[in-house]
């Protein structure tokens, strides 16, 4: 996000000299309120100042240099006025400076809300696949063998093989249980290098494919699919190598012959692919067809954005009532649970986060803040098919619950 900051350009200071014959009438310093007499004075920002007394308003000391800075009539060195005012790009460490104008150009994140030059957007300066952090120029990254970058802090909760993400996989499976919307069909599930992803979607005659970059897809055709069977390691220069892949010949037994995700992304947001794909999937095996993209990926999105709520939820405790409370509440009246959210949560099936939770350990702040940063990504989506369809879908759950926004979907392939 864009945006601009404004102050005031520098001033120059005049000193000025008085004699006794010159000396019509009384000045006042607008500091010390006591008569200037004859010898130095200054004039600046509409009033009279003895030169002790025209002085900084961050350190305090006269301004004796012949250039200053001006901001809501307080005084500044210009030294001092960069330190306090003027924002400092958190890639390159230095001040952003003002134009001659006096508007501050620079970016910033509209949810880490990290400032930085708007050059940085264009000069191949790398950030994080999954946070998308822009963060300073010595930060280091793991490379990706598909060209993504992946910083440390997200590196400690990746997944990164097919048979590492099963345990996350059966949480989903058991969290949809918990909602009844059990998927009967056993629906097999691989983590996927991008370009298998990609080639896989293009062997799809049928789907809604929106995204600037595909991170998962709900199968329905027979492919054969390279699978990641064996972790990579780290190698020189924080590389990935040594992955290994396995071609998996996928069968038709139903509407759908598998969900595929890309690998090397946190847990939290791998979570959140996997629920989305798993709702596709819940719709293909019970009869939704021909959605619109907008109503199909806005109910995805919806169940996605619900399974991050009970996991952030789930890390604090149960101590803490989701921002999304009423959209569960309603959740819980259409579902016959209880109306209270901290019901809700343990009439879900109480493996599905805590078993995760037990063997990671506790989650860390960071990862507690991506979660909150991947819900943030949901929310504010742009795009009609995604944003809209969500917000949309979310409404809809939130005024008539799940079980009957469902209904009218089949009935009408629109929401309530």
């Amino acid at each position: 996000m864009f945006k601009e900051q404004t102050t005031n350009c520098w001033s120059i200071r005049h000193l000025k000299n008085i004699s006794k014959k010159q000396k019509l009438e009384v000045m006042i310093c607008a500091r010390c309120k006591t008569e200037i007499g004859c010898g130095e004075f200054l004039t600046c920002m509409d009033a009279d100042w003895h030169p002790e007394c025209f002085r900084c308003h961050a350190c305090n000391c006269p301004i004796t240099d012949s250039k200053f800075y001006i901001s809501g009539n307080r005084s500044y060195h210009k030294l001092c006025y960069r330190k306090q005012r003027l924002p400092r790009c958190e890639v390159c460490k230095n001040f952003i400076p003002a134009s001659s104008k006096g508007r501050i150009p620079y970016m910033e994140h509209p949810f880490w809300k990290n400032k930085y030059c708007p050059s940085h957007e264009h000069d191949g300066t790398p950030r994080c696949c999954s946070c998308e952090r822009m963060e300073p120029r010595d930060t280091r990254y793991l490379l990706l063998d598909d060209g993504r970058k992946l910083c440390l802090e997200c590196l400690n909760s990746a997944i990164m093989d097919t048979e590492e993400c099963q345990p996350l996989y059966l949480e989903i499976q058991e969290f949809y249980e918990g909602l009844n919307m059990k998927v009967e069909q056993q629906v097999p599930m691989l983590l996927v290098e991008r370009q298998a992803l990609n080639e896989a979607m293009e062997g799809e005659k049928h789907g809604h494919h929106h995204l600037s970059e595909t991170r998962g897809l709900c199968l329905s055709e027979v492919q054969t699919v390279p699978s990641i069977s064996r972790r990579p390691r780290i190698g020189a220069n924080h590389q990935f190598i040594d992955m290994r892949t396995e071609p998996c010949r996928l069968i038709r037994r139903c509407e759908v012959t598998a969900i595929l995700v890309l690998y090397g992304l946190p847990r939290l947001l791998t979570g959140q692919i996997l629920a989305h794909e798993m709702m596709h999937a819940w719709l293909k095996l019970n009869g939704y067809r021909n959605l619109s993209p907008e109503v199909e990926e806005g109910i995805c999105q919806v169940l996605a954005y619900m399974w991050l709520e009970s996991e952030l939820y789930t890390a604090s405790g149960g101590d803490a009532v989701p921002s999304t409370s009423s959209l569960f509440s309603s959740l819980a009246s259409s579902l016959s649970f209880s109306t209270s959210t901290s019901s809700l949560f343990s009439s879900l099936p109480s493996s599905s986060s805590f078993s995760t939770s037990l063997k990671m350990g506790k989650r860390s702040d960071f990862e507690k803040k991506c979660g909150d940063f991947f819900k943030h990504h949901i929310e504010v989506d742009a795009s009609p098919t995604y944003g809209d369809g969500f917000r949309r879908g979310r409404q809809a759950v939130d005024k008539y619950g799940l079980k009957s926004t469902l209904k009218h979907i089949r009935l009408t392939g629109s929401f309530p």
